[in-house]
């Protein structure tokens, strides 16, 4: 999937303002899906909708290629209103979580469909078909049907789908979720190369952590129909702007810390009964939560300046180890490389835990309500 023939002619800006939609239930009751939802997507970037199931990501992206109508809400092309046009005629490629091929048609038919419904002529279906399986390497496998391919053949047949009709923008509706997990992580790599090299822009929707990181010029973390928080995936994973997205995104302690002093950009934050230095461009408050992956916990020999804890829980993930470690009534969890001939440490043993500051997090604390 490194060779391509297609490619963009000129990459467009999408804009989205004010999107809401809600969906009316039998009873007359109304339940919202998407709400106030905004975002931009410069040309040829690639963002991610990431969030839990129900959170309005696919209402989004349906919403975009036309086939649900929007209570409220623009979405502007590059500046031009496409919010009233129907979904032939707003140039997207949309990539379904099941692919959606027809079964009794070859590779070379599933792809000409959308063009043979244009009735585009037969030199051109043919020359446009090549091109767009050369693109994602299935020049050899036009013949077939689908029920003769892997998933992830199955996948870059409807990717060159979408491509055949050189969309202004790609949607992706969890392409990758019915691929186990090896072909998931070789699939959206050629998908990242692939997107870059045509340069079209993209919005693609998962729920996958793991993916929407590998895969994402930006990410968008949804929450209950609004974005919690768009950044790069190294803003979203080191400083996430709310609990929801810290715990979204990956494993954190989230412990309460009080801010005593801050100065030069460092901030002093008591935490565990003892004090850190914590790199603060602003001291959200007097009383924080302390974000701290796990990755950022060592484990080192108890002593009186650092907090010390027991070791309730040992998991062994392959490339790292992962503990629970218990100080006071707060567990704490800590992971270490496992290779390297890293010491292992027991269950009930006794340890001090040292902090990677700079790669701690702070957020105002929000007591419950």
């Amino acid at each position: 999937m490194t060779k391509n023939t297609i490619k963009t002619a000129s990459a467009k800006a999408l804009t989205v303002l004010g999107l809401n939609k809600s969906f009316h239930l039998t009873t007359g009751r109304s339940v919202p899906a998407v709400r106030d939802f905004n975002l931009n997507l410069a040309p040829g970037e690639l963002v991610t909708l990431l969030g839990p199931s129900g959170c309005g990501k696919t209402t989004v992206l349906r919403a975009l290629a036309g086939l649900e109508e929007l209570d409220e809400g623009e979405i502007l092309l590059d500046g031009y209103s496409i919010a009233n046009l129907p979904p032939h005629r707003r140039r997207m490629g949309f990539v379904f979580q099941n692919y959606a091929l027809f079964p009794h048609m070859t590779v070379l038919e599933n792809v000409a469909y959308s063009l043979r419904i244009r009735r585009s002529p037969d030199a051109e279906v043919r020359a446009k078909v090549a091109s767009a399986l050369l693109a994602v390497g299935l020049e050899n496998l036009g013949p077939r049907l689908p029920g003769q391919l892997s998933g992830g053949q199955q996948q870059r047949v409807a990717v060159a789908r979408a491509l055949v009709m050189k969309p202004d923008l790609l949607l992706f509706d969890e392409p990758l979720s019915s691929l186990d997990t090896k072909l998931r992580v070789q699939v959206r790599a050629e998908l990242r190369r692939l997107q870059k090299s045509l340069g079209t822009t993209t919005l693609y929707v998962t729920h996958d952590q793991d993916e929407a990181m590998s895969l994402s010029d930006r990410i968008a973390v949804m929450r209950a129909g609004k974005v919690e928080q768009v950044g790069t995936p190294e803003e979203i994973y080191a400083r996430p702007a709310s609990l929801f997205v810290a715990e979204f995104v990956g494993k954190v302690n989230a412990l309460p810390g009080r801010v005593e002093g801050s100065s030069n950009g460092r901030s002093t934050v008591e935490i565990l009964g003892h004090r850190i230095q914590v790199p603060t461009d602003r001291i959200p408050a007097a009383q924080v939560l302390v974000l701290v992956r796990p990755e950022a916990v060592r484990l080192c020999p108890p002593s009186a300046d650092r907090p010390a804890g027991r070791v309730e829980e040992t998991e062994y993930l392959g490339d790292r180890i992962e503990y629970r470690i218990r100080v006071g009534t707060t567990l704490i969890v800590a992971a270490q490389s496992a290779l390297g001939g890293a010491s292992r440490v027991a269950e009930s043993d006794t340890v001090g835990l040292e902090f990677v500051e700079d790669a701690i997090h702070l957020l105002p604390f929000v007591g419950p309500a």
